[in-house]
């Protein structure tokens, strides 16, 4: 850390992941990857409530030996803490104040990704109340008291956060929001986070939306304005938009296409859930695995045509499948999902030895050594963060340091991943 501060100013360009020809180069070498969505890694980095930096450094070792090395992670949660289904601590309790132990954890947790050689891929938003984003947006902003799915219904939800888009006021303070957290230098390092190598890219946000066809245009303006805005800070990153892909865009492939063909937005994103699109259903998820394969192709093939017309990589950054018996224990049975996961991997490993578009994927989520209690699966402050959100059962789609059928999928294709890399 001491030398990579001392030489803050002089990076090699070549340190940051960059796209050359549609394909990541790191270190002037084509790049690729399997790695994890591990969105609660700057609060399990901190020293305050949720912190536990022993864990983390437990859990970052895991990862390292299994190959895994591209981390998906949440810059923090807005707004007021004790509400049901958010996470906690929040890192912006208002609007532009922030809470320093967030903010120092998530320097903690960059510095602990480069004593490692691995990368964050940070998001600065969310459509979803388990994080605020959206809806704390409006909130602020006098739009009324936010709906919570899982209480006032998805419907009710969804006809409010789809003001955000047209609301100005949202919009500004994000911009604000986005400025501080790309402007801000490493208290542990002392490097500026546009001058770290450990970030990999910066993220509009997760799973951004328009949620409705009014919106689509107001929507694809604004991902292109939040682009630009980070680019005109911060040169040396790239630029994502953390789209699920045609599910995160109204089912429109213009829409999709548009909002990756900004040359601020560096690569394309997508994500894949059989279960909560009805691919799956909980009592049959090995009888409907084949149908889940079949039209996960389908949606791949969609995103592969519009990677190669604008000649950019596109990275399966998440994409996850229940246990078999809808079981949340660590350690039960995962046979489907191992099948589902090899699927993905040979996807991306006949991209690597073909030199497609493919480039990487993360899978939802990493558990590690959480304990969890099946008995009692929703999170409550105070319980271990295992990867799925606070409105979901926690250990629905976790990977667990001790389900070792997919610890070994994971390793064994990443080995074969950096084999075939020429």
């Amino acid at each position: 850390i001491a030398t990579l501060s001392s030489c803050a100013g002089n990076i090699p360009e070549s340190k940051f992941v960059k796209v050359e020809n549609g394909h990541f180069i790191k270190n002037g070498k084509p790049y690729y990857y399997i790695g994890a969505n591990f969105w609660y890694g700057a609060i399990l980095a901190s020293e305050g409530l949720g912190g536990d930096t022993m864990r983390l450094a437990r859990e970052l070792d895991f990862l390292k030996e299994a190959g895994v090395e591209n981390l998906m992670v949440l810059v923090g949660s807005d707004g007021e803490r004790g509400v049901n289904s958010k996470v906690e601590p929040t890192l912006q309790v208002s609007p532009g104040v922030y809470n320093d132990t967030i903010l120092i954890g998530l320097d903690r947790f960059l510095a602990e990704l480069g004593k490692r050689d691995m990368n964050a891929v940070l998001y600065l938003n969310n459509s979803w109340e388990w994080s605020g984003g959206y809806s704390q947006y409006l909130q602020w902003t006098g739009h009324g008291k936010a709906p919570l799915p899982n209480i006032d219904g998805y419907d009710a939800y969804v006809a409010y956060v789809a003001q955000f888009q047209q609301s100005d006021s949202c919009k500004a303070l994000f911009a604000n929001y986005v400025r501080d957290i790309v402007s801000r230098k490493n208290s542990i390092t002392g490097v500026a986070y546009k001058d770290d190598p450990v970030i990999f890219s910066w993220q509009v946000g997760n799973e951004p939306r328009a949620f409705s066809d009014e919106n689509k245009e107001l929507f694809a303006i604004w991902i292109g304005d939040v682009a630009r805005l980070i680019k005109s800070i911060d040169s040396n990153h790239m630029v994502s938009t953390g789209s699920e892909g045609l599910y995160g865009c109204e089912k429109d492939t213009m829409l999709l296409e548009k909002i990756h063909s900004y040359p601020e937005i560096d690569y394309i994103n997508l994500h894949i859930w059989p279960y909560n699109w009805g691919w799956v259903t909980k009592d049959s998820i090995p009888q409907m695995l084949d149908n889940a394969i079949a039209n996960t192709e389908k949606y791949i093939q969609t995103h592969i045509a519009v990677s190669e017309k604008l000649s950019k990589p596109m990275v399966i950054e998440e994409f996850g499948l229940p246990r078999d018996n809808f079981l949340f224990t660590p350690g039960s049975p995962a046979k489907s999902r191992d099948t589902y996961y090899k699927y993905i991997f040979d996807r991306l490993l006949e991209n690597v030895r073909n030199r497609g578009f493919i480039a990487g994927c993360n899978f939802w989520a990493w558990g590690g050594f959480a304990r969890t209690d099946p008995a009692n699966p929703f999170w409550k402050v105070g319980d271990d963060y295992c990867g799925d959100p606070a409105q979901e059962p926690q250990g629905l789609n976790t990977v667990f340091a001790i389900d070792t059928t997919t610890i070994m999928l994971i390793r064994d294709y990443n080995k074969e991943i950096k084999s075939s890399i020429k």
